[in-house]
């Protein structure tokens, strides 16, 4: 192993590993929301509201997230609506997650009892209370497994960012590799990802560990 090599090409690795958390976290911030929004439009009383958000879900499920990119980067321009390099990935991976979490969401929201929004609700509760309080710590105890699925999924779909261009962790191997005609920028790039996949994993057990305390 030569590591004086490896010192050299790790700079370059670390750049594309911030390129790919800065896109990871911010799909999950702006995801998650949108995930939980869907899920509750897709218990609404109103036909049309559930119809859209329906196929929707279905779209974004159903079709390659990297079909979208390219759709996102190269497909929207000639409608004249144009995203720069990373907000076109930002964009894609926040519609396509957030279809998957409200998914989720939904399962998790129709195991609640019924019953418990009833009780609060002559306890005198407001229905953002009761959801605030009674069924959104339940919901979460349950999705945290079928969450966590997605989230690692997400460290590694990250990787397709590279078809429209941008610097992210795996793009970075790939030169290196391409340009030097060695394994060792992927093994590297395996390494990174296992490390971020092992940290993500020992939070969501903590997380689980936290909402034990709802059971």
């Amino acid at each position: 192993m030569n590591w004086q090599y490896i010192t050299e090409i790790l700079p370059a690795l670390l750049d594309g590993t911030k390129m790919t958390l800065s896109l990871f976290l911010l799909t999950l911030v702006l995801s998650i929301p949108l995930g939980l929004l869907v899920s509750v439009g897709l218990r609404s009383k109103y036909r049309p509201v559930r119809a859209v958000l329906k196929l929707y879900v279905w779209l974004m499920r159903g079709t390659p997230l990297l079909l979208q990119l390219i759709f996102v980067f190269y497909g929207l321009p000639i409608i004249h609506i144009v995203f720069e390099r990373y907000s076109a990935a930002l964009f894609a991976f926040v519609i396509n997650y957030g279809a998957y979490f409200a998914e989720i969401f939904r399962g998790g929201l129709q195991s609640v009892d019924e019953g418990q929004s009833e009780a609060a609700q002559i306890l005198g509760l407001r229905p953002w209370q009761i959801f605030r309080k009674i069924i959104l710590p339940q919901v979460n105890k349950k999705v945290i497994p079928a969450m966590g699925n997605e989230v690692i999924n997400l460290v590694k779909d990250s990787s397709l960012v590279y078809v429209i261009g941008l610097g992210d962790l795996l793009r970075a191997g790939n030169i290196a590799m391409a340009r030097d005609v060695t394994l060792v920028p992927l093994l590297l790039v395996a390494v990174i990802y296992l490390l971020l996949t092992a940290a993500l994993t020992w939070g969501l057990r903590s997380a689980e560990r936290h909402y034990n305390y709802y059971q």
